[in-house]
């Protein structure tokens, strides 16, 4: 297969590139084939359905199978000839006819052919009008006319009896269309028809103005009165056998049939080959809408553009994959679609590619399969429909306004011109580089130039400037470059005009890569070099991590995240650094890399700053001048000329032909070059001939046959790259195979990102217990979870029968919701209502919830509810977020999915959800996402309502139901708390609604201590949030009541996420029972928690250690991914049990029946140093300040107006002095009170000196650490 039409290329990088698509052996020669296309008049009219057109249409605007005529040479063995290629893209449209009566400009337009390997051929081609001579065609469409008015009159008849009242035919259907429609007719005595032809050049590179010049000048030499110089095959055969391929830093000139031809190419340390106007897509599009089209293309959505002129579909999407240097386009490149692949915009995966418009039918006529990731541009009314949720391309304000300089440089508006509308005219006359350079305007003085006030009365600076005023860049200080060919006036050999699409072209190239190599400025450090050889490294390229992505953001101002974290996932930048590892040294690098690697390098000797502080300061673009020159000087000063065409050996009477008429002209002299082409041997030393070409991928570097086949592959299959089918052969078993492709592609894409997601997961997940690194951020979760929402809907819109809304997952959903509805369950699933608690053992009888039922039509109606999501797109993205948080988006999909009827009815049999091996699979490495914590839904909408359940489980032993106070609870989570809830008498179970608390840390719960009876032992409070089903359980398992237990009134309970599947009840507790739920007489001064064996040093050393450590840990993390520091600071194994630990050992026991509580010994020691303070024993300054601090705190926490008991103040006093670096002062102070030895045994940990020096060390390493309490910690003490 040789070639794919209009280049579908999976794997091609679509540098646009310089990239000369021959085989190694093929000649530098500047065109491969001349190739013309037309009208057959041996098989006359054949009608091209594949176009789509209906027979409605007059004859005249049908369209009509061309042929390709002729193509000289026969073949050339580097680039085969591809017929069904060449015809389709030379004239996409096929055949068309005019009479005399219609305008017949030439049109010019080019075409792209990649090639299975990847690399591409470019095709110019000029299509022109010419009368038809042949009587057999005139007569077959005058018949095609009577046919189509005699059908017109039946369709168009109204349904009258009285035929007499229907003299003409205006009376009975009066509309001057139809009866346009009805006359609009040929008529051969009268009309001279004439039908489109074209002449062509396929060529290695792509030279578009040169050979637009060529072809220009052929067609002129048909059409001018005076015959050219030369016959034609003369001109034709030099271009083809004559005229070189300039050399890399090289320009040629050779000769047209009128003029000299000019082209340059430049070197290879320059930016690569591109020869479109890009004035001309900024006029069209405008700099706004072109940078947010520039974003979706480097984010790699799908990317539909829309014109009536093939020559705009091919400029803006080679301009837009031009610019996107250093990164080059992975996917299906289609700048233009011929008709018959219109179910190519069926693919789910990311494309480029162009659609024509026939400039009547508006955009809402356009059925497009899938809208929720298409960007879709229509070129021809300057408008650009984005994807939702775009993020911003990084600093855009200030890189609009630096496109805008550049632009209005030139006298381009920054807005585009509509149709070059008086704006765009009035800014044509001012080109404010003119004025810099005075050249027009005497009187502006050597001062600078304010080109602010200069277009103040222009609308488009008034509008630029107001939204630059909304931003705060400062339109005053717009600069304007002089321009170097004015100032110095070399004589360039072309002339002005083309001089300064050079210049306009390169300055905005320029400043489009400048951004990268500013981004990516050490980009070098973060990539990951293989440990193993390059083969095993192939082999295993999909599981590898190539680069460090986290590190890299942590390293880049805030504003750039959302767009950075996205673009790391994408095709592009993946291969861009394969291709950095393929090519360790600098001989094998690939030109693109090379280039950028230079200028990277520049930018850091610049740049002294240290390599990896990113700043977010606009860094302006400094390289123009340089790139500016490099050109001006190729076109100053020729390299090289070619050979002049000359008379061919032709027969007398060959080479003639009628004006008006392209000839078919005499292969013999057209089909072979010169035997030894002595220009060859002279001008081409080896270098010329040495593959300097863009090297399209890695695949040519410097490895065997079988690896670099065995590579091509590999690029080929990433990311499901899909390769066009060839196009003659559209038959329904190609149209299976490439559909089959796609669902195979898609499969393969949720494999890998369902195992990538779980990567970065479990990683963080490990770290958290202590094993390896953090490596996931929230920005790139979001990320990864966001590119799963597009996955997903590409899934969803593959083979769609009616596309409906712009989201195929919701308009599913919906659909399921409606038959749901409609249909009474019968004990379907949604009756059951699978429940998610294990079933209870039997004998357990402790107070449960009510388990919450599975249903994905509930998951649905909280996703409905929540007003702030306007879209179809986002209500999808946001279920789809809810049920991973569920950990139920497999069992739903899989419920969805069982509705066969429902499936059958909304996709075609080759739908990736009919395929049922596949859906099972993919059903399946979704279900893989169960076996991680994702908070993708609490963490992302903040600011909705959510209801909490609550159950409150008192002891069973003691009778709860005698308790008279009145309770209240108040919940609190990361991103807010509820207040006091008030808690109704004898309730244990109640809901309510609040703003979303984010992930719950604490519950303080309390009582008013009335009624007789206002004594309550909790076991523990469990909070559920009613939307994602989290459950916290809160263990308390100690008294609320004056004269209980540490006569406390009220408690903060830490909590703990409950795993579904777990026993409730078998959860260990986080907040310790300081000391056990005990039986009614205490018999111990302190039982240690859960009855454990009393510890010994070494194990409360170790403890200390551990819970210090788990903090320490806690700030080392990225902020986005910290915990609960509650949970550190108070839960199990936390800080204050640890040092509770500490202050239980050698404690003495006083006499039976009563209870000593570590804050008796704190405030009898409080008592002491006040007693000291009065007294005048005064040792030094320090202590006595440290003692005084320390009486200070005990004094507030016993005077809070919050009834605490006696190990609430202690936990209190651990948070503060935590909070404030005091905790190691005070162990020091206590060590040396004399209350210690009074009250702790010798053995006593604290009597230990050298023991309490290693505790102080410990905690002091707590200091560096700004720690923040939760307000439940510290309500009520205003320290």
């Amino acid at each position: 297969m040789s070639g794919d039409g209009g280049g579908g290329g999976g794997g091609s990088g679509s540098s646009s590139s310089s990239s000369s698509s021959s085989s190694p052996s093929a000649p530098g020669r500047f065109a491969d084939y001349f190739v013309i296309c037309g009208l057959d008049t041996g098989t006359g009219l054949e009608p091209d359905e594949l176009s789509g057109e209906n027979f409605e249409q007059t004859p005249l605007k049908r369209t009509f199978k061309s042929k390709v005529l002729a193509h000289y040479p026969e073949n050339v063995e580097w680039n085969p000839f591809d017929q069904d290629a060449v015809g389709m893209l030379c004239m996409p449209k096929g055949l068309s006819f005019k009479t005399q009566a219609d305008a017949r400009e030439p049109q010019f337009h080019s075409f792209i052919i990649t090639r299975e390997d990847g690399s591409r051929t470019f095709g110019f081609s000029l299509t022109f009008y010419e009368e038809v001579t042949s009587k057999q065609i005139c007569s077959a469409m005058q018949t095609l006319y009577h046919m189509h008015n005699a059908e017109y009159d039946i369709l168009h008849t109204p349904p009258t009896n009285h035929k007499d009242n229907c003299s003409t035919i205006e009376d009975c259907n009066g509309s001057s269309v139809s009866k346009l429609q009805r006359f609009n007719s040929y008529d051969i005595s009268r009309d001279t028809l004439y039908v489109s032809k074209c002449i062509c050049l396929i060529t290695p590179m792509s030279f578009m103005k040169a050979c637009r010049k060529a072809l220009e000048q052929l067609h002129q030499a048909v059409t001018s009165p005076q015959p050219p110089p030369l016959p034609l095959e003369s001109f034709i055969y030099n271009i083809l056998y004559e005229v070189p391929l300039p050399p890399a830093g090289r320009s040629l000139k050779f000769s047209g049939v009128y003029g000299p031809i000019i082209c340059q190419r430049p070197s290879t340390n320059e930016l690569p080959l591109f020869d479109f106007p890009v004035k001309e897509v900024f006029e069209l599009l405008g700099v706004e809408n072109m940078i947010q089209l520039f974003t979706c293309a480097l984010l790699e959505f799908q990317i539909l553009l829309y014109s009536q002129h093939y020559q705009r579909l091919m400029t803006v999407a080679e301009t837009i994959t031009a610019l996107m240097f250093p990164f080059q386009w992975q996917h299906v490149y289609v700048p233009i679609l011929p008709a018959s692949l219109l179910h190519f915009l069926d693919a789910p995966v990311p494309y480029l590619m162009g659609l024509h418009s026939n400039g009547l039918d508006d955009r809402s006529k356009l059925e497009l399969p899938q809208e929720a990731n298409l960007c879709f541009v229509d070129i021809d009314n300057h408008y650009v429909e984005l994807p939702e949720d775009l993020p911003q391309f990084p600093n855009k304000l200030e890189f609009i306004q630096e496109v805008s300089e550049v632009l209005m440089g030139f006298g381009i508006s920054p807005e585009g011109n509509l149709h070059c509308s008086e704006i765009a005219s009035k800014m044509k006359n001012l080109r404010t580089c003119d004025i810099v350079s005075d050249k027009r305007n005497g009187n502006i003085g050597g001062t600078t130039l304010n080109s602010y006030e200069l277009l103040k009365e222009n609308e488009t600076i008034a509008r630029l400037q107001a939204l630059v005023k909304r931003t705060g860049v400062s339109l005053e200080k717009v600069e304007v470059r002089e321009e170097i060919g004015v100032k110095k006036n070399i004589k360039v050999q072309c002339d002005e005009e083309e001089f300064k699409v050079y210049q306009l072209n390169i300055q905005i190239r320029e400043v489009f890569a400048n951004r990268f190599t500013q981004m990516f400025a050490d980009y070098e450090v973060f990539v990951i070099q293989p440990s193993q050889d390059k083969e095993s490294w192939f082999t295993n390229r999909e599981q590898m991590q190539n680069f460090d992505k986290a590190s890299f953001l942590s390293d880049q101002p805030e504003p750039y995240l959302p767009f950075l974290s996205r673009f790391l996932e994408t095709q592009m930048f993946a291969s861009f650094i394969d291709n950095k590892i393929m090519c360790h040294d600098d001989d094998d690098k690939d030109p693109v890399l090379r280039v950028f690697d230079s200028r990277v390098d520049k930018i850091r000797l610049l740049n002294v700053r240290t390599p990896t502080l990113r700043t977010s300061m606009y860094q302006k673009c400094t390289t123009i001048d340089e790139a500016e020159k490099a050109i001006e000087l190729r076109l100053a000063k020729i390299d090289h000329t070619a050979i002049h065409p000359h008379l061919l050996d032709m027969k007398i009477g060959q080479g003639k032909y009628e004006p008006g008429f392209f000839p078919k002209l005499q292969s013999d002299v057209l089909s072979t070059g010169p035997t030894s082409n002595k220009w060859t041997k002279r001008n081409a030393p080896a270098q010329w001939r040495r593959k300097d070409r863009q090297k399209q991928h890695t695949e040519h570097l410097r490895l065997d046959n079988d690896q670099r086949e065995k590579y091509i592959q590999e690029a080929r299959n990433l990311g499901s790259s899909i390769r066009q089918p060839k196009l003659s052969n559209l038959s329904p078993s190609v149209i299976a195979q490439t559909n089959w492709k796609f669902v195979e592609g898609l499969l393969k894409e949720c494999r890998n990102k369902t195992k990538r997601m779980l990567v970065e997961k479990m990683g963080r997940e490990a770290v958290e217990l202590g094993h390896g690194e953090v490596n996931i951020t929230g920005v790139e979760e979001n990320t990864l979870i966001a590119s799963l929402c597009d996955l997903l809907e590409r899934i969803w819109s593959h083979g769609l029968q009616v596309k409906q809304g712009k989201s195929a997952l919701w308009s599913h959903l919906l659909h399921y919701q409606e038959n749901r509805q409609r249909k009474p369950t019968s004990g379907s699933f949604s009756t059951s209502g699978i429940l998610l608690d294990t079933e209870r053992r039997k004998s357990d009888t402790s107070p449960a919830m009510s388990p919450l039922r599975v249903s994905l039509i509930q998951d649905m109606r909280h996703i409905q509810n929540i007003s702030e999501i306007k879209t179809d797109v986002g209500k999808a993205r946001a279920w789809v977020r809810l049920s991973m948080e569920k950990k139920l988006l497999s069992r739903h999909l899989k419920h969805l999915l069982s509705d066969h009827e429902l499936t059958k009815k909304l996709y075609k049999r080759y739908a990736f959800l009919r395929c049922d091996d596949e859906k099972e699979q993919f059903l399946y490495h979704l279900l893989s996402f169960n076996a991680v914590d994702y908070f993708c839904f609490t963490n992302v909408f903040t600011t909705i309502l959510i209801p909490y359940h609550i159950l409150i489980a008192p002891s069973k032993k003691l009778g709860g139901s005698m308790f008279t106070a009145n309770p209240w609870i108040c919940i609190s989570g990361e991103l807010g708390e509820t207040g006091v809830l008030q808690v109704p008498r004898n309730t244990l179970e109640m809901t309510f609604e609040c703003q979303n608390l984010g992930k719950l840390t604490t519950v303080q719960i309390g009582h008013d201590n009335s009624g007789l009876y206002a004594k309550w032992l909790v076991e523990y409070v469990m909070v559920r949030n009613e939307v994602t089903g989290h459950t916290y359980k809160f263990p308390c398992g100690r008294w609320l009541g004056k004269g209980m237990d540490d006569g406390s009134l009220e408690r903060i309970l830490v909590g703990e996420l409950l795993t579904s599947h777990t026993e409730v009840d078998e959860r260990q507790c986080r907040t310790p029972p300081l000391q056990q739920s005990p039986s009614m007489i205490r018999r111990f001064v302190t039982i240690s928690p859960n009855n454990k064996p009393k510890l010994n040093t070494g194990q409360i050393q170790e403890s200390i250690g551990e819970a210090v450590n788990g903090i320490v840990k806690h700030f080392h993390k990225p902020e986005k991914e910290r915990g609960s520091l509650t949970l550190l600071l108070c839960g199990e194994g936390g800080l204050v049990s640890a040092l509770e630990q500490v202050f239980q050992h050698g404690f003495k026991s006083p006499r039976l029946f009563k209870n000593v509580f570590i804050w008796d010994f704190l405030e009898k020691a409080q008592g002491y140093y006040e007693a000291l303070d009065q007294s005048e024993l005064v040792p030094e300054e320090n202590w006595q300040k440290r003692a005084r601090i320390f009486c200070r705190f005990v004094t507030a926490i016993n005077n809070t107006s919050r009834n605490i008991g006696k190990d609430g103040k202690f936990q209190m006093l651990v948070c503060l002095g935590a909070r404030d670096h005091l905790l190691h002062h005070w162990i020091a102070l206590l060590a040396d009170c004399p209350i210690t030895a009074q009250m702790y045994e010798d053995t006593a940990l604290i009597k230990d000196h050298t023991l309490v020096n290693s505790l102080i060390r410990v905690l002091q390493t707590l200091q560096e650490f700004n720690i923040t309490l939760e307000a439940s910690l510290v309500k009520g003490i205003g320290i």
